[in-house]
């Protein structure tokens, strides 16, 4: 069983920074994909980017694109995502989600989620 846990969440202000880390209890070497959704009050949950785990090559939401950027460290198990220029509209709850298929559609392993508010 794998288990992921995020923290870095917290309160900033538009146009500040953070930097989230979701930590793999397991090793994750046959993760597919590891990924970053989010979720604000009242919206569906929403694809914010992914990072192949063997190759890391990244993918991100438009949305996002040229914000954020997903790193990861292999021998640490562990993913980032590093989020720029924060609009209160990126306010929502961060959850990481891991995979061993080659699609992050339907992750089969998720986090508790962070929460990450942005003020105006």
């Amino acid at each position: 069983q794998v288990q992921l846990v995020e923290s870095g969440g917290g309160l900033v202000q538009a146009g500040g920074s953070l930097r989230l880390s979701c930590a793999a209890s397991a090793r994750t070497f046959s993760m597919y994909f590891m990924a970053w959704f989010r979720q604000a009050p009242g919206k569906e949950r929403e694809f914010v980017g992914a990072v192949r785990w063997s190759t890391g090559n990244t993918y991100y939401a438009d949305s996002v694109k040229g914000r954020f950027t997903i790193s990861r460290d292999y021998a640490k198990n562990t993913m980032y995502l590093q989020m720029n220029t924060l609009k209160p509209e990126d306010t929502a709850v961060f959850h990481c989600a891991a995979t061993r298929r080659p699609t992050w559609s339907e992750p089969e392993y998720w986090g508790q989620g962070t929460q990450v508010t942005v003020s105006s």
